[in-house]
């Protein structure tokens, strides 16, 4: 049996009364079963956001039409900003690695078994270790390497690239280049990075080795969208470990490392089932 194709609608708006039942009522008039709705109202911003989910009662659907009514009756009336993204649709999602390869392996292995509604077809490093590993994957893989003098000529190599495999969305698996502002701005929110700390906490080359001079008890990873402003973008996913006093560099390393792993694939999820609403340099994450 076919898995039932659906729609998925994000939606933010000032908040107002009547917002749920115009949308509920639209839908109900294209015969639309809706399966998941949530909503959140931000009461200081007055604010109103929404993710509702429901099957296409016929996958012949004209969604052109769709959304050019929605955009007529509901979006334009509301003062809405929306979009809807199908099922059966799959994003493309390219990874961006550099020598830490431990997010890297995670991606692929729930890529492998089929944990997401995704495509994999490109990853890019800036250096040579994990050719072999995208090989066996059956993902092209790219190796730019990058310094000061080609950085601007090397990006535009990657956005062709990009460009040539139709990307939806970059996943930055502890790459460990900074983008320009013109490579950011041709994918808005849709770059992923995963931080070793949480931000903005110890900064630098070596974070574990200052959390340690610090004796910290916990340490914590943060996944965010990427903005120009460096490390500073919307923030998806964050979650903590437990130190103890005996606990080595090694064994913060090792831990944050795991750490960093749950947290990127967690934001990922949020992000391809399309559970994620970006307003004010803030996430909205419908879990």
């Amino acid at each position: 049996m076919n898995k039932q194709i659906t729609a998925t609608l994000l939606a933010e708006c000032p908040d107002q009364p009547g917002i749920i039942a115009k949308v509920t009522d639209f839908l109900a008039k294209k015969n639309a079963n809706i399966v998941d709705l949530e909503q959140h109202v931000d009461v200081a911003d007055q604010h109103f956001f929404m993710r509702v989910e429901w099957q296409l009662s016929d996958t012949d659907v004209n969604r052109e039409l769709l959304e050019k009514e929605f955009s007529e009756y509901v979006g334009s009336v509301l003062k809405m900003n929306w979009s809807i993204a199908y099922s059966n649709l799959k994003p493309r999602l390219a990874i961006f690695v550099s020598q830490h390869g431990h997010c890297l392996f995670d991606i692929l292995s729930r890529y492998q078994a089929g944990e997401w509604n995704v495509d994999v077809p490109l990853i890019i490093s800036n250096h040579k270790n994990y050719q072999s590993s995208a090989e066996n994957a059956g993902i092209d893989f790219h190796y730019i390497p990058i310094n000061a003098d080609n950085k601007q000529q090397q990006e535009s190599t990657q956005l062709a690239l990009l460009a040539e495999h139709r990307i939806d969305t970059i996943v930055l698996a502890r790459y460990m280049q900074i983008l320009s502002a013109n490579f950011i701005d041709h994918y808005p929110h849709q770059i992923i990075n995963i931080h070793h700390s949480f931000l903005p906490a110890f900064p630098g080359a070596k974070p574990y080795h200052s959390a340690h001079e610090r004796g910290v008890k916990i340490i914590g990873a943060t996944s965010h969208y990427v903005t120009t402003e460096l490390d500073a973008g919307p923030i998806i996913e964050q979650d903590i470990v437990r130190i103890r006093h005996n606990d080595h560099v090694e064994d913060l390393k090792r831990k944050g490392q795991d750490n960093e792993k749950i947290v990127l694939s967690r934001a990922i999820r949020h992000h391809l089932q399309n559970e994620v609403l970006v307003y004010k340099n803030r996430c909205i994450v419908f879990d």
